[in-house]
C-alpha cells in the first residue's frame, strides 16, 4: 500500500488519512481509524524526543488532556523517536494519561503534509529549504526558562543543560534525518475530518517553536464537542 502523504498540512475540512504506529505509552499499535465513528481526538505532531521545544509543547498539549477528554476528546502525542529510546524518556519522566505513539520515520508527519525543513547554505523556499543564516538571525523568548532571546541553536544547548537531557546516538540519527521536520496539532472531528490546526508551517516559520494559544484549542473543542 502506498504510504499516505499531501503537498501541504491538512486544513479544516481535509479528511486525516489512517496512520499505524507503534504505542509508546502502551503495548500494541494506535491508529488514527482507532478514533474514527468513535470520538474527537486532537494529534500532536511533534520532533523527536531530542528536541527542548516539542518536549514543552508536548507538555502544554498534556495539560489540556484532562479538559480535552471533559468534552469526550481524546488526545494522541506522536514523536519521532525509537520507540525503546521513547519508553525510557517517558518512563522517567511521566505525564498522566499520556497516550504517545512513535513516528521514527515521520509518516505521519508526511501524512499530516509537515514538511522536512531543508537547512541550505545560500537558497531559501519556506516550508521546504531555509538559509543557514536566516535560522541563527531567529530569536526565541522563554520568559523564565531562557535568560535573554536566543538562536534556536543556542536556546536548544541551553534548555538540553537545563532538562539535563543527554543525546545519545538514537537521538542523534534521528536529528541527522529530521532537524528541520516541522511540527503541529490537528483536532478531528468524531469522522476524522479536520476541524482546527495549528502548525509551524504559516508566515515563513512565524510560528515555529510555539504552542497554540489554550483558549484558541479549547474554543474549537468546544465547538468539535457538540
Amino acid at each position: 500500500m502506498a504510504e499516505p502523504r499531501t503537498e501541504r498540512p491538512l486544513q479544516p475540512g481535509d479528511r486525516a488519512p489512517n496512520v499505524v504506529l507503534d504505542a509508546i505509552t502502551r503495548e500494541g499499535k494506535v491508529a488514527i481509524d482507532d478514533f474514527r465513528g468513535r470520538k474527537p481526538v486532537l494529534v500532536g505532531l511533534f520532533r523527536g524526543l531530542h528536541c527542548a521545544f516539542c518536549r514543552r509543547q508536548i507538555a502544554a498539549m498534556s495539560q489540556l488532556e484532562g479538559a480535552l477528554r471533559e468534552k469526550g476528546i481524546d488526545s494522541l502525542t506522536v514523536v519521532n523517536t525509537p520507540i525503546e529510546r521513547a519508553r525510557l524518556y517517558f518512563r522517567y519522566h511521566p505525564l498522566p494519561n499520556l497516550l504517545a505513539a512513535s513516528d521514527p520515520d515521520r509518516v505521519s508527519h508526511r501524512a499530516f503534509g509537515l514538511p522536512n525543513l531543508e537547512f541550505t547554505d545560500a537558497e531559501t523556499s519556506w516550508p521546504y529549504k531555509l538559509n543557514k543564516d536566516a535560522v541563527m538571525s531567529m530569536r526565541i523568548e522563554l520568559p523564565g526558562e531562557l535568560p535573554e532571546p536566543m538562536d534556536p541553536r543556542a536556546a536548544t544547548t541551553y534548555l538540553a543543560q537545563a532538562d539535563g537531557y543527554e543525546f545519545t546516538d538514537t537521538d542523534k540519527q534521528m536529528i541527522a534525518s529530521g532537524e528541520g521536520q516541522l511540527a503541529g496539532q490537528f483536532l478531528l472531528d468524531r469522522e476524522g475530518v479536520v476541524r482546527w490546526s495549528f502548525t509551524e508551517v504559516p508566515e515563513g516559520g512565524r510560528y515555529m517553536f510555539g504552542i497554540p494559544a489554550p483558549q484558541e484549542l479549547m474554543s474549537a473543542a468546544t465547538q468539535v464537542a457538540m
